[in-house]
């Protein structure tokens, strides 16, 4: 599962050939969950409220950019990298 992210302790990844809806994963320690990309909801899965939002602000600044990356995972194709947040 290719990592697209990193920031303050949260790894983003996407996994290669993954389900609908389109999605991505957000690790930070022993919490993961599973995020929509188009609704921005959390579907599977929970993280702490800070690092939720941490996760949140990033994933609705780079939503177009998930779309694509998933879309390419989907594919087979390498997700490429998304910058973190700042």
């Amino acid at each position: 599962m290719p990592e697209i992210s990193r920031f303050y302790g949260i790894v983003i990844r996407i996994f290669f050939g993954d389900h609908l809806p389109p999605h991505f994963h957000a690790v930070y320690g022993e919490h993961s969950a599973k995020i929509d990309i188009t609704t921005l909801a959390v579907f599977d899965g929970r993280l702490p409220a800070r690092a939720l939002a941490l996760v949140m602000e990033w994933a609705a600044l780079h939503q177009a950019e998930l779309l694509e990356a998933f879309n390419r995972a989907a594919n087979m194709q390498p997700p490429g990298k998304i910058e973190p947040l700042p």
